[in-house]
């Protein structure tokens, strides 16, 4: 057979390496590689107020992550809507892991199930891993009479919904905290929501609001300053960050206990090779001994766990809500 002409032999040549990209690139996609993910910023969506207990935890993990995946991390801060807002952003993202949310029970289970959003709470989302878990201290303002719990629940029993307490966002878990604080309890406190909870300390500072249930990150400056001052630890154990604070269990209320989580979570579709890569940063980020130091003064306890257990996490935390939600009256029609 007569040789080719090398004008054609050179065509022949980049017909057969275009057939076979395809192919390639198919092997690549299958071996689970992330094809250089990342390679440019990703954006972590905070669905609550700057400066808050979730705005230091997502910053603190966003420069963790810096270092692990070697790229920038913007944190955006996108609160309102019963952290919803944030959430409803990285429901629409495109999933391609550049988009990631710091996602709340309130964010993917109870708002979705006291109101009609524009996203699947669930659904709408591919979880990458738990990554911290806050229990929730109820506090005062130095003006009210009360001191213990005992003291407020019966200044409420004696005037039925004139004390009120300031939460982090209604359908969130310092909201329900106090949902939950009133059902065992048999009081009536009246629910203030903010956007977040710097702004419920600051009238919890000046007098407008009595109360607040928050977690204990976003008030451990202010109670050692005593502008304010802790009343009960909605947690099974004392906090040794104020261990003369007693639990609600202590104080007489029982099965009070509530906590604020967090994961990290991507919209639905984005391509498990990118997921894996985010759940194996989170996990150095958790095994940082620097980070647990710093986690540990923020009253968080750290938490890591597998996209499919995280899944199975928030899932459990649904079926626990909606009887809950119910019992209270919460649940959308």
């Amino acid at each position: 057979m007569a040789a080719l002409p090398a004008s054609r032999h050179l065509l022949a040549l980049a017909l057969a390496t275009l057939c076979a990209l395809p192919a390639t690139q198919a092997l690549a996609q299958g071996s689970g590689a992330a094809d250089g993910y990342p390679n440019h910023a990703i954006t972590l969506v905070n669905p609550y107020a700057a400066g808050g207990p979730a705005d230091i935890l997502a910053r603190a993990l966003a420069r963790q992550l810096e270092t692990r995946l070697k790229q920038t991390i913007v944190v955006e801060n996108k609160p309102g809507g019963g952290a919803t807002v944030g959430g409803s952003v990285v429901a629409r993202a495109k999933p391609d892991g550049y988009t990631l949310l710091l996602g709340t029970s309130a964010t993917h289970v109870v708002t979705p199930l006291m109101e009609k959003i524009a996203y699947d709470g669930i659904g709408d989302f591919t979880f990458v891993s738990v990554v911290a878990n806050q229990p929730i201290i109820m506090v005062a303002s130095p003006a009210l009479p009360a001191n213990t719990l005992k003291e407020v629940i019966a200044a409420a029993k004696a005037s039925p919904g004139k004390l009120n307490f300031g939460s982090a966002g209604a359908g969130g878990a310092t909201h329900l905290a106090g949902e939950l604080l009133k059902q065992r309890a048999g009081i009536n406190l009246t629910h203030i929501p903010y956007p977040g909870a710097v702004p419920a300390l600051k009238d919890v500072i000046g007098g407008q609001v009595q109360l607040a249930m928050l977690n204990l990150s976003a008030t451990q400056a202010f109670l050692k300053e005593g502008r304010i001052k802790a009343i009960a630890y909605a947690a099974a154990q004392r906090s040794p960050l104020f261990p003369d604070v007693p639990t609600f269990a202590e104080a007489g209320v029982t099965g009070a206990e509530s906590s604020t989580w967090y994961t990290l979570a991507a919209p639905k579709g984005t391509p498990p090779a990118i997921i894996d890569t985010l759940n194996k940063a989170v996990a150095a980020v958790n095994a940082d001994p620097e980070y647990q130091k710093f986690m540990a003064t923020q009253g968080v306890e750290l938490m890591t766990k597998t996209p499919a257990e995280t899944l199975t996490f928030v899932q459990h935390d649904l079926d626990t809500m909606k009887p809950l939600l119910k019992s209270l009256n919460l649940t959308a029609p």
